[in-house]
């Protein structure tokens, strides 16, 4: 096998099979463990601004990048980093991690759609991918990776780098010095492979400084490290990351149970990983309200001493609705499983993660605190694709909001119910059939202070009204 050598700063493409979130990697372990591993699947890809163009030469860039995947493979270095930094990872999987291989000739289907037909210059791309869950569980994260980059190379040029460093510092130190344990989450919307480097480099260095200012006290703030494999690889960082959507949307297309999907995920969880162990999980995938009755039940057969999947996981991850309305959900829910066992459980971590900057981690850390829980906050787009036009510098140049979502597994459609309704993904016969069957309630969110939806997801980093300026976003 070849040596591990990282990609200089401002790489085109993907270079690292670890370039990557944590999770993709937890989640293709856990899909071979619980033998879903030969299950086929889809998955879609979604612009939700679409008017936010890919160009032709855009697009042909992309275009390359993909056939180039198929040469990306594991390194001996990056093994042995897996062996000894991951060691949830069990042999089996790292073995079948060192011999995986992309094949996206067989596995990507991707297609360009002119916005005019005389025009062919700009337009939008479709892009689906299919085969068995293993084998394409890991192309969401460096197929959004290449479609950012794109866009930002060939669509939105206004934008330079001045400064990327200096304003991840301050946002760094800014978190520290209130307390917040951090990490970020940027990698999926990064700008350029460069952007995400200078943004850590800023962090790391804000965590440095803060430790000599508070040299001899208490540190409460915390940079906890990256959800990056490859990065945190390359700067001896904590890879974070546990589980996402994709998990329990799999097992409910496969199972067509949507009532207990949630409940046969987090089994399935612990008989991978072990109880406690990646031990924070996501709640929205069908709504939380409705993965709280799962959580409060018992693992099957007297396992774990009849404990509640509640007891066997060290907090929840809260990625979509009201944040405030989630913490006071969970407090009567902990508070009425502890009556019910009458064991206490202890304080518990909500993970915050649904479009954070400075502001609002420094909010729900608030009034999450109130309410007796530990709080960590994943920081994603806020902190890798923060730029403003150059020749305007009031004026944002606005991320692209896309995502990459399992469509369909085992021939079943694959949905998502998220605590937003705006943010609801998949077959629509399917999704209202959903609703009905596990009795979820749509929502919105209306944040007050900044008098908006916070659930149109075509804006959720400006655009209609072109918010922020140049000292503004020193804090998003």
């Amino acid at each position: 096998m070849q040596s591990n050598k990282p990609p200089a700063p401002g790489s085109e493409g993907i270079t690292s099979i670890l370039d990557t979130d944590l999770y993709k990697l937890t989640m293709q372990c856990a899909v071979i463990h619980s033998g879903y591993g030969d299950v086929d699947v889809t998955y879609t890809f979604t612009n939700r601004t679409p008017d936010l163009k890919i160009t032709r030469k855009g697009y042909e860039w992309i275009q390359e990048k993909i056939s180039y995947l198929g040469s990306v493979c594991l390194t001996d270095d990056e093994l042995t980093y897996l062996r000894t930094t991951c060691t949830y990872f069990p042999e089996h999987y790292l073995k079948y991690l060192q011999e995986f291989r992309f094949r996206p000739e067989e596995q990507v289907k991707l297609g360009y759609h002119p916005v005019d037909a005389e025009n062919d210059g700009v337009g939008d791309i479709s892009l689906t991918i299919s085969g068995t869950w293993a084998e394409t569980i890991l192309y969401e994260i460096p197929l959004l990776i290449l479609v950012s980059e794109s866009y930002f190379r060939f669509s939105d040029t206004d934008w330079n780098y001045d400064g990327q460093e200096e304003k991840a510092y301050k946002k760094g130190l800014r978190l520290l010095e209130a307390g917040c344990a951090f990490c970020e989450f940027g990698t999926r919307r990064r700008r350029s492979y460069a952007t995400q480097e200078m943004v850590l480099r800023g962090l790391m260095r804000a965590a440095e400084d803060y430790g000599k200012n508070h040299n001899g006290e208490e540190k409460r703030g915390v940079f906890m490290g990256t959800s990056n494999v490859h990065f945190a690889h390359r700067f001896n960082l904590t890879p974070i990351g546990t589980v996402a959507h994709e998990w329990f949307m799999g097992i409910a297309a496969i199972t067509l149970d949507y009532r207990s999907a949630n409940a046969v995920g987090l089994e399935k969880w612990i008989s991978c990983f072990g109880p406690g162990v990646l031990g924070i999980v996501l709640t929205d995938t069908f709504g939380t309200e409705q993965f709280l009755r799962c959580f409060k039940s018992s693992r099957p057969d007297g396992l774990s001493g009849n404990k509640r999947y509640a007891e066997l996981f060290t907090g929840v991850r809260q990625d979509s609705g009201d944040p405030e309305g989630f913490v006071k959900l969970m407090k009567k829910f902990y508070e009425e499983l502890e009556k019910e066992t009458g064991r206490k459980f202890g304080k518990q971590t909500v993970v915050f993660s649904d479009s954070l900057n400075v502001d609002t981690c420094l909010q729900y850390k608030k009034f999450a605190e109130e309410y007796g829980f530990r709080t960590s906050f994943g920081v994603g787009t806020h902190l890798t694709n923060d730029f403003m036009h150059v020749t305007n510098p009031k004026r944002k140049s606005i991320p692209l909001n896309i995502v990459i979502k399992l469509s369909s597994a085992c021939g079943s459609p694959a949905i998502k119910l998220s605590d937003n309704a705006n943010k609801n993904t998949g077959d629509k016969k399917v999704v209202e059939e959903v609703k009905r069957e596990i009795g979820y309630v749509e929502k919105t969110w209306w944040n007050e202070e900044q008098g908006s939806n916070m659930g149109d997801e075509r804006y959720r980093w400006g655009g209609a009204n072109q918010v922020g300026d140049s000292a503004g976003s020193l804090t998003n």
